[in-house]
């Protein structure tokens, strides 16, 4: 508790609202800037049942388009490999598992001009990318079918980690750094003219803080209501599966194509799905068990044949918090309204991802007043009020 402030009324400097992994990198990254700041991280659910990021696949990649999507990829993958490292507090070890295990995005022949510019752009940030016609797809991979392939382009130092350990790596020292985690849900807000001024909790405590940050993943949009601050961020449910393939077949990258299939290499099986972009937007946890059969099963079968005798032995179903915009993240202040309410959401399934980075980015413009490492003007909320997309190209 705050010294000379009651239990029903305390005081911080900054105020987290979400403790789920954005939330808990931007915790740790302000405290890493500024030792002494008092910062609170508001969490509902310790056990994260129904968090967005133990449930994802945790693979972090640089194929995107948007320039900051490939930095802040950059700057996660360089935080990620170095986090055991770096994460480790006093009394446990920070370990994330990661995978170096590639990326391969697949298009078809119309779409390779695409895929070449956007190739050319991620090498131009220092990416490696192997961009590979047909015949060179089938020697690298030789149960891939590509007769309807028109290229590939394969990042073989992009993987997947563990984002059970991310989070709570991120979590155990942002508390070793001082961070104080309330474990309570925020069900209002008060505010003036130009100004945040507190959270009111469901335990009928008040929070007053100088900042406010949004990092309320899928219930971002939610919040931001309480604030009477419109944010177009929906949950939409998605499924995962494990499965094994059935006949021999080599290890494989993050298979990735248009139609957003993603699967994996998992242990002595894959993890994957594809997502319906259609799906109704709502919380909704509930499990298709028939999705895999019906949905999954055809497009892997199709894009590399030894899988026509996959059997999936579990379904999971996660949600996506999807910025109805644009699918980008909204990173930055309400500078016309709330100068001092932040935002950090609307990932559209790139939450883990780019959590590193997009919490160290945050924390620079609390801290200093700017971006500082990456510049992410462009992700800010300002275009949401101008209704101006800024989305990705040939690639979700």
């Amino acid at each position: 508790m705050t010294q000379g402030l009651s239990q029903e009324r305390q005081k911080f400097d900054v105020v987290i609202i979400g403790g789920g992994i954005v939330g808990s990198s931007t915790a740790y990254n302000i405290l890493d800037m500024a030792p002494g700041i008092r910062v609170a991280v508001i969490e509902p659910d310790s056990t994260y049942e129904f968090a967005s990021t133990l449930r994802a696949s945790g693979g972090c990649r640089i194929q995107f388009s948007c320039p900051e999507n490939i930095e802040m990829s950059l700057r996660s993958l360089d935080a990620i490999k170095r986090f055991e490292s770096t994460m480790a507090t006093a009394d446990r070890a920070a370990p994330v598992d990661w995978v170096q295990g590639g990326y391969l995005f697949l298009v078809p022949p119309d779409k390779i001009p695409l895929l070449e510019a956007n190739v050319d752009r991620q090498r131009s940030h220092g990416g490696r990318v192997d961009f590979l016609k047909p015949s060179e797809l089938k020697e690298r991979f030789p149960s891939i079918n590509v007769d309807d392939l028109g290229a590939g382009a394969h990042t073989p130092e992009d993987g997947w980690c563990d984002p059970n350990g991310l989070l709570w790596g991120y979590r155990r020292k942002a508390v070793e750094l001082g961070a104080v985690y309330i474990e309570d849900k925020v069900v209002g807000a008060e505010y003036s003219t130009g100004q945040a001024l507190a959270v009111k909790l469901e335990s009928g405590r008040r929070i007053d803080a100088e900042a406010f940050v949004n990092c309320a993943g899928a219930w971002s949009g939610r919040v931001a209501g309480m604030f009477d601050m419109p944010l177009p961020i929906s949950p939409m449910r998605r499924f995962e599966h494990y499965f094994t393939a059935g006949n021999p077949i080599e290890k494989l990258p993050y298979v990735k194509d248009l139609s957003r299939l993603a699967f994996r290499s998992e242990g002595n099986g894959f993890s994957g799905g594809l997502v319906d972009g259609d799906e109704r937007r709502g919380f909704n946890f509930d499990v298709d068990h028939d999705y895999f059969e019906r949905v999954v099963w055809p497009a892997v079968a199709h894009r590399f044949p030894p899988l026509e005798a996959a059997r999936c032995h579990r379904t999971w179903s996660g949600l996506y918090e999807v910025n109805e915009l644009d699918g980008n993240p909204v990173i930055g202040a309400w500078n016309s309204r709330l100068k001092n309410l932040y935002t950090v959401a609307g990932f559209s399934g790139h939450g883990m991802m780019h959590a590193p980075a997009a919490g160290q980015a945050i924390a620079e413009l609390i801290v200093d007043g700017r971006f500082r490492t990456l510049d992410l003007t462009r992700m800010g909320y300002e275009r949401i009020e101008a209704n101006r997309p800024y989305a990705e190209q040939g690639i979700l």
